[in-house]
């Protein structure tokens, strides 16, 4: 239970098997009077997924907020069953579990916005392993995607339709997504992330050092406390370097390291392939694009002018 609020969570695990070597890590997040909604039709389940070099929990204090606005006393309240925050199974606390995996063929540096995708589709097809509760078919879904997650979420929704039976979105938002219809019009914005990523400090001597010295930088100012916070604790690892230690080791590392990273930011056609598939996505269900207030990323150096012009039907 979060101790900011009466927000309840719960943690599944998906082990690897023959036809899938990775670990995938979610959390199921409600509250207490969401159990009444269960076997409502219209009441939905939120599926989250998370940005670059973040983890699922980064999601916590949005859902507070938005579960406090469904809890709200009006009969246009939206109905949430829960929401599940899935790992990128190279990020969070997925990234120490497939360690070894990610170092050998196929994931070797090849680990994309479409293999987050995979791993959604792998995670909720396995639902039911879990439990009636954990079955994504018979759930009213809403998919919401952050950066890596929105443009993961539009490869996603196609996989996922594609299957029988069918997984029921009724909307998707994605927010902030690296999405254009060109390469060419995401380059700058590519190579600034990959410089960034690669500049990035990825070593501390204690997780409070690393609080200390992210809680310092610019970029760090405009997050809610909570989000680092959680960052320090799910978005950092004890060092790889400590297993091969035979005394305690306090090393803390980045849980998505610096070349998982830029991998992710280097695949050839995650930023226009999905763009593919929101074609097929927008004639039947609605599609809400979120940008932010200011416009320094994908509006100033992609060319869009007004927000409204970017809206999809």
């Amino acid at each position: 239970m979060s101790p900011t609020s009466n927000l309840l969570e719960c943690e599944a695990l998906l082990e690897p098997d023959q036809h899938y070597p990775l670990y995938i890590t979610a959390k199921k997040y409600w509250l207490p009077e969401f159990e009444a909604h269960w076997n409502d039709e219209e009441a939905v389940t939120l599926v989250l997924l998370h940005s670059t070099s973040f983890h699922k929990e980064t999601w916590q204090p949005t859902l507070e907020r938005i579960f406090q606005c469904s809890s709200a006393h009006s009969s246009k309240s939206l109905k949430i069953k829960c929401a599940w925050a899935i790992d990128c199974p190279n990020h969070g606390v997925s990234a120490a579990l497939n360690d070894d995996a990610l170092q050998q063929a196929p994931f070797y540096r090849t680990f994309g916005c479409r293999r987050y995708a995979d791993a959604v589709h792998r995670f909720m097809s396995a639902g039911p392993r879990f439990g009636p509760m954990f079955d994504f078919r018979t759930q009213r879904l809403v998919g919401i995607g952050h950066s890596l997650g929105g443009v993961a979420m539009s490869c996603a929704r196609t996989i996922l339709q594609n299957l029988e039976p069918a997984f029921n979105f009724s909307s998707v938002i994605l927010v902030e997504p690296m999405l254009s219809p060109t390469a060419e019009a995401v380059e700058p914005l590519r190579r600034i992330l990959i410089k960034y990523a690669y500049e990035r400090r990825d070593v501390w001597s204690s997780r409070e050092h690393a609080y200390q010295d992210l809680k310092s930088k610019r970029r760090c100012e405009r997050w809610d406390p909570r989000v680092l916070d959680l960052y320090i604790k799910f978005g950092l690892r004890t060092h790889p370097g400590a297993r091969h230690l035979q005394a305690p080791y306090d090393g803390i590392s980045l849980a998505c390291s610096r070349d998982e990273e830029v991998t992710m930011y280097r695949e050839p056609d995650g930023a226009t392939r999905p763009v593919q598939d929101l074609d097929k996505i927008c004639p039947r269900i609605p599609v809400n694009i979120v940008f932010g207030d200011n416009n320094e990323y994908m509006y100033a150096i992609c060319g869009a002018v007004d927000p409204a012009q970017c809206r999809m039907p």
